[in-house]
């Protein structure tokens, strides 16, 4: 089995079982058994597919001689997967695109005699006409936002870093990697990056973070087996570079909603193997991928246990230096590697802040008198972040915000709070709060 069959059965299996691309894909690369080219290409159309929906029904319509809404599901996938080759990829010839497509169509669609030719006619129509086809006008539809997200998004960015944001989320998402430095440096870990075949470069601003391009299946790198890095994006080590936990000290952290442990894993090197930390996740088959994640990266002071982190535990009460709270939430900061998050309803995503806030409530109750409370979310919307944020300090007068220790690329902060939008610091979009409690 082939990259473009690999990447059609994705998008069926998503359509049919409303799955998330990331995970779907994940799983039918290691079932179908790609090398690291195959799996490479499969990536890139099922993204590209998924990023750019609207803008190749936008394209078919064009080319079609019936309506859209006629198509078979599976025909209308198998044209996106086309057509996203033709018109997106250069390196693909169109004739390996079209013939792969019709292929395609022939297995998948045995009961519609016409699919083969009507894919084979639609895709030669676009090879020669692709210089002709109409431009899309509007952002729903040039970058595939359906627009009552796309008004959601800009009423909380504006308008002016709207469309920088929403070409940001049609970007292939980098590889992002934390170094362990318990164990390594960055140029240590660099050098045998390289060594294995990877592109490597630092991170514009974030220290200990690399950007790697052309490296496969990371699992299967020596560095990666010898637990010398970790993958996450600088937006979410932020958060916790901004606690600004001392090396050294006994101190004792609760990460409560931590799957899959980047944060956990950020607070243990940050503390350089210091203190403990208390990870958690309602979630028990995300507590053993946390518990392998510390093992191999050789964090011996992590405990990781399966709690709801909106119920009270009394043992807690008051028993944490710092607390991390990166909450549940609508993820429309990473919807560059989720593309399908644009697709969900925005009014499936109201009851959010209820819960936001009760958790952070809840976490609030364990931190220690003095201690700080980072409220986080990857998502950029007023009501799941600074309204969040102010309902609970309406109703708990012991906090405060404190200004963001942000590096010295950001602006200085004052607010205690932070939005980063994609498209501006290389970064997720994010949300970040510092809180401490009045001693």
């Amino acid at each position: 089995m082939g990259a473009r069959e690999t990447a059609l059965n994705v998008l069926i299996t998503c359509r049919k079982e409303d799955g998330w691309s990331n995970g779907v894909l994940k799983e039918l690369i290691s079932r179908d058994g790609l090398d690291r080219r195959e799996a490479a290409l499969a990536s890139r159309l099922c993204y590209g597919v998924v990023q750019n929906r609207l803008l190749l029904d936008h394209y078919l319509k064009q080319l079609l001689t019936g309506k859209l809404r006629d198509l078979h599901p599976a025909v209308r996938d198998i044209l996106h997967l086309g057509l996203y080759q033709m018109l997106f990829m250069d390196k693909i010839p169109d004739s390996a695109a079209v013939n792969e497509a019709v292929s395609l169509a022939k297995k998948y669609c045995r009961k519609l005699r016409s699919a083969p030719g009507l894919v084979n006619g639609v895709l030669r129509n676009a090879q020669r006409n692709r210089d002709t086809l109409q431009p899309a006008k509007d952002w729903q539809t040039r970058y595939s936002h359906p627009q009552k997200l796309i008004d959601l998004l800009k009423s909380y960015v504006g308008s002016k870093r709207m469309e920088p944001m929403l070409q940001a989320n049609n970007a292939v998402a980098p590889t992002v990697i934390q170094v362990n430095t318990l164990k390594t440096s960055a140029l240590e870990l660099t050098e045998a990056l390289q060594e294995a075949g990877a592109e490597v470069r630092p991170h514009d601003w974030m220290p200990d973070c690399l950007i790697l391009q052309s490296v496969g299946n990371l699992e299967r790198l020596d560095a990666f087996q010898k637990g010398l890095f970790y993958v996450q994006d600088p937006a979410a080590k932020l958060s916790v570079l901004c606690a600004q936990l001392p090396k050294g000290q006994d101190l004792r952290i609760l990460d409560c909603c931590s799957a899959p442990g980047g944060k956990t894993f950020a607070a243990c090197i940050a503390m350089g193997g210091s203190g403990t930390v208390q990870s958690c996740d309602i979630h028990p088959h995300k507590i053993e991928l946390i518990q392998k994640g510390a093992q191999r990266l050789g964090l011996s002071n992590i405990t990781a246990t399966v709690r709801d982190a909106s119920q009270f535990a009394p043992e807690w009460e008051a028993a944490f230096d710092c607390v991390i709270a990166d909450v549940p939430c609508s993820g429309y900061g990473i919807i560059r590697k989720k593309p399908d998050i644009r697709y969900k309803d925005p009014d499936s995503m109201k009851d959010l802040p209820k819960l936001q806030l009760q958790i952070l409530s809840n976490q609030a109750s364990y931190v220690k008198p003095g201690g700080l409370l980072i409220y986080s979310t990857c998502t950029l919307v007023r009501a799941e972040n600074e309204a969040v944020v102010e309902a609970f300090l309406q109703n708990h007068p012991e906090y405060t915000t404190e200004p963001l220790p942000l590096p010295g690329v950001f602006p200085e902060n004052t607010s205690g709070m932070l939005a980063l939008v994609p498209g501006e610091y290389d970064t997720d979009g994010f949300f970040i709060c510092r809180l401490r409690r009045k001693l």
